[in-house]
């Protein structure tokens, strides 16, 4: 659950069970209550319907948790990334980074480097067609040492320089759903 619809989805679907819950960041939702195995499959098979999974591995919820954590920082932040992501992601997961990178690595078929780029050129094409900031304020705000350095980013994802990007009539950018990410709920019962 990485923003405020995901989350008021969630709710929903929980209140519909008659379950109290705190819902926590990064796909994460307590439910108070002792549920029996049955009611756990009505509300996962009511979550898939909202376009949810819930999830049982806790490798699989570690990678969510990576992912959200990327995708807040990069989409849902209006802070500078000034930020080193292996540091960040280490202390926030409590887990040491070459962990994180290899498990994110055996399962996703990608790196989570690569996954950090792709989300910050999905990021630049927002800020470009916004038209708020230019090249120079961009590449400060999303961490790039020059704009140089985003050109080159950005051409080798999108394979177009972002000033041909800008001159483009039908701007494609990507749903964030489909830049790597997948709705996933860990569901803890505490009693």
């Amino acid at each position: 659950m990485v923003s405020p619809r995901c989350k008021i989805a969630v709710k929903e679907e929980l209140i519909k069970f008659g379950l109290h819950f705190v819902i926590l960041d990064l796909g994460e939702v307590d439910v108070m209550e002792d549920i029996t195995l049955e009611q756990r499959e009505q509300l996962k098979a009511s979550l898939l319907l909202s376009g949810f999974e819930l999830m049982d591995n806790k490798k699989a919820v570690l990678i969510e948790k990576i992912k959200s954590i990327i995708i807040e920082m990069i989409h849902h932040t209006s802070d500078v990334l000034k930020i080193n992501f292996s540091d960040f992601l280490s202390e926030k997961l409590n887990y040491n980074y070459t962990y994180l990178a290899n498990l994110f690595s055996e399962t996703q078929g990608s790196t989570i480097e690569h996954f950090i780029i792709e989300h910050k050129v999905e990021r630049i094409k927002e800020l470009i067609i916004y038209g708020e900031l230019n090249m120079t304020e961009i590449a400060w705000k999303m961490n790039y040492s020059s704009v140089a350095h985003l050109s080159n980013q950005f051409k080798k994802v999108t394979g177009l320089p972002p000033s041909h990007f800008k001159q483009l009539k039908d701007k494609k950018r990507k749903p964030i759903e489909e830049i790597g990410i997948s709705e996933l709920i860990d569901l803890n019962v505490t009693s």
